[in-house]
């Protein structure tokens, strides 16, 4: 399902206005769907605490396409962290993203894809597994004093093949941008290229935001600005995603249930394909954008929406928002002034 509606945005042309540095950034994370001290199943991952308790959970990995400038986003399928079949160790994210990677590819082949991760995904094997599978990526770094990554760049400003800029940002805070091309990742997978940006950030309470990362998109004075503006909208999978689903109305955080095996997946998937609807309505439909001026949060959207579901016969969709928007006066959503003839 998730598939056939991306595929319907593409021949709509909706995904052009997604693109970003020639392609589509894709942020990748994971968060909790289901946490109990008491129940579980033989797919709960289990964690065990200094006292010796013991919380069974499960957890979901989420791919969501993301631009810097647009708050809807719009996410793939989700891919389930929880116990393999025949095995007795914690699913991870590390793992999950073993499956949800090739399927991504497997399922949008033509697709060109700037994949977004975090600092935990910064790592030889993970990037071997990005490169095998015709990614581009861009991930946070977190370079340590003395690794081979930050000594390189730095051994670059002496020979020339770091490059420094400096400039304000669009709410006229000095920024900084320090960046060099073809260097290898660690000591230990010195094989492995990468391209390597450390930009700061001046904050008006004197404080500096710091943020690094790795890509292979070859860097230049011309794009290192636009390459980290990429990477940093990878938190949009938290902030207009998870945040979103589990503060906003949709209540990720609440355990509808846990079923004997998959129902809580299966809850937390069937809720990341209704906001998948939603935010192409936000993005696309007038009447839906309209509705959701008219009630100004999407809780009361949504209690709205409920409350009409119950109490009337819906026809249409049409019908229903803009009954939302000017009000009715029959009960079945007759608009306001207007009568049958």
């Amino acid at each position: 399902m998730f598939r056939a509606i991306h595929q319907e945005l593409q021949r709509q042309g909706i995904l052009e206005g997604y693109r970003f540095l020639g392609k589509y950034l894709v942020s990748i994370d994971g968060t909790g769907i289901f946490s109990s001290g008491a129940i579980s199943c033989p797919d709960c991952c289990i964690k065990t605490h200094k006292d010796g308790r013991e919380e069974y959970y499960h957890q979901m990995l989420a791919a969501v396409l993301v631009h810097p400038d647009k708050n809807t986003v719009l996410p793939f399928f989700p891919e389930a962290i929880t116990k393999q079949d025949g095995s007795k160790k914690n699913d991870c994210e590390h793992n999950a993203s073993k499956r949800l990677i090739p399927q991504l590819r497997q399922d949008f082949p033509r697709m060109e894809m700037i994949l977004l991760q975090d600092a935990l995904s910064c790592n030889a094997p993970h990037i071997r597994l990005l490169k095998s599978n015709g990614y581009s990526f861009i991930i946070t770094a977190k370079a340590r004093s003395g690794s081979l990554l930050l000594k390189t760049v730095l051994d670059g400003l002496a020979n020339g093949s770091t490059q420094e800029l400096a400039g304000t940002t669009s709410k006229k805070l000095r920024c900084g941008y320090r960046y060099a091309n073809d260097i290898p990742l660690n000591h230990a997978n010195q094989d492995v290229r990468v391209n390597y940006i450390d930009y700061w950030e001046e904050r008006p309470d004197g404080t500096t935001f710091i943020y690094d990362c790795v890509t292979d998109i070859p860097l230049t004075a011309d794009n290192v600005a636009d390459v980290v503006r990429a990477g940093r909208s990878r938190w949009k999978v938290e902030n207009e995603t998870f945040n979103t689903l589990k503060n906003l109305g949709y209540n990720l955080e609440h355990n509808y249930g846990h079923g004997k095996q998959h129902l809580s997946t299966v809850f937390a998937t069937l809720m990341m394909l209704a906001f998948l609807i939603d935010q192409i309505q936000e993005a696309c439909c007038q009447y839906f954008q309209a509705a959701r001026t008219r009630l100004q949060s999407r809780t009361a959207l949504w209690e709205k929406m409920r409350g009409m579901f119950r109490e009337h016969l819906i026809s249409d969709w049409e019908s229903f928002y803009a009954a939302i928007i000017w009000g009715y006066e029959h009960a079945d959503l007759t608009p306001k002034g207007i009568r049958s003839g």
